[in-house]
């Protein structure tokens, strides 16, 4: 018996009755860490690994949803007019429950049972695959027809207005949009996208560091805290810009008087990586993947010195990555101070990479790091 069929029977077990399943995917991201949020340009991945939900409509208007891999269940009325975050992997579910039904959509009540293959805390956004999975079933259940893009909008809704997590919109995105074995670059102002293949000469290899600093969700508020006042103080001399998407690198150069050395940073950081961005998209698409890996080193060492989001480990892995032949380009990946690194690497160097890595890596810092050689995998919907 799949994986899949241990879930549908273990609803039938826990709830009784038939369920439907649906998937949703965690993401990594090639290159365009925290431009998101600042109205740019990200070109993520989806991955084979999925957060799992069997569903069934239930009579009653209530939320009855169990997590196989935390052992928990909880209940909650649809029609709660307080709602209050639980601060658990739940808020997660309710919260994209409460802003479909703020955006309109009628929901009934539902039983979910949720299983994932996506590693938690590691930047492969296990958050946005649980949300996109959740409404995508309740949506599903419920009768409603399905916009992916508006489905993204209302999963990214619940992680900023629930959850407290203020995050962009690329890994709600990801994960409805994601398309086999394509990237996906993603005008996050327009939410115009296009796919581009990868190369077949080379693979994804996401290196797990097995670290997550505490310091994640705070600085993560924080790094947007300060984009902010960037664009507010960048306003005096650029009255018509909106975000830093709208920031050239010259106007930069010209104006970053106006900011404080720290802002003026985090503030080169993002300018520069929109830029990254579109050119390894461009890269990709003329088949120049070694220019992809030279943008992608370029990228992890602003995130390093100029946004202050990398850490001893995730720096490690990178510096022992850009020694081993057939390594394109390294970085990291996620919202920082731990999680995973993503490799570029020729694949007849695969083997040699997780070989080495694995080795190499532990006797730095004592830990065993975890791999996952992928392939970009298709984006949320019904799996039987």
């Amino acid at each position: 018996m799949g994986a899949r069929d241990q879930l549908t029977d273990r609803f039938r077990q826990m709830f009784g009755g038939e369920a439907r399943l649906y998937r949703a995917p965690g993401r990594v991201n090639l290159i365009g860490e925290h431009t998101d949020y600042n109205d740019g340009f990200v070109l993520p991945a989806a991955l084979e690994q999925c957060t799992w939900i069997a569903a069934a409509a239930r009579p009653e208007p209530w939320l009855r949803i169990s997590s196989l891999r935390a052992g928990e269940t909880f209940e909650f009325p649809l029609d709660d007019r307080d709602p209050q975050p639980r601060r658990d992997w739940s808020d997660y579910v309710r919260g994209v429950a409460l802003m479909l039904q703020r955006d309109g959509f009628r929901l009934c009540g539902a039983d979910l049972l949720i299983d994932s293959d996506v590693p938690v805390g590691s930047g492969l956004s296990s958050s946005a695959a649980l949300e996109v999975a959740s409404g995508y079933a309740l949506l599903d259940i419920s009768g409603r027809s399905i916009d992916l893009t508006r489905l993204a909008l209302d999963a990214q809704r619940a992680e900023n207005e629930f959850v407290g997590m203020r995050c962009g919109v690329m890994d709600q995105f990801a994960a409805c949009r994601g398309a086999r074995d394509r990237v996906l670059l993603l005008d996050c102002r327009s939410l115009e996208f296009r796919l581009s293949p990868v190369d077949p000469s080379a693979r994804l290899v996401i290196c797990n560091s097995m670290v997550h600093h505490e310091l994640a969700g705070s600085e993560y508020n924080r790094r947007r805290e300060q984009c902010e006042e960037g664009v507010a103080r960048l306003k005096a001399a650029l009255p018509d810009i909106r975000a830093l998407r709208d920031v050239t690198i010259d106007d930069l150069a010209r104006h970053g008087g106006l900011l404080s050395d720290v802002v003026f940073r985090r503030c080169r950081h993002v300018v520069t990586e929109n830029d990254r961005v579109q050119r390894a998209a461009a890269a990709l698409e003329a088949g120049q993947v070694e220019e992809v890996g030279r943008l992608m080193r370029r990228s992890h060492v602003s995130m390093r010195d100029d946004y202050e989001i990398s850490c001893r480990e995730i720096d490690t892995l990178v510096d022992l990555a850009e020694r081993i032949d057939g390594v394109l380009g390294a970085r990291m990946t996620g919202g920082g101070f731990g999680g995973c690194t993503i490799n570029l690497v020729r694949v007849e160097a695969v083997d040699r990479f997780v070989d080495e890595i694995g080795r190499r890596y532990k006797e730095a810092v004592g830990i065993a790091p975890q791999f996952l050689v992928c392939r970009p995998g298709d984006g949320a919907g019904v799996a039987n």
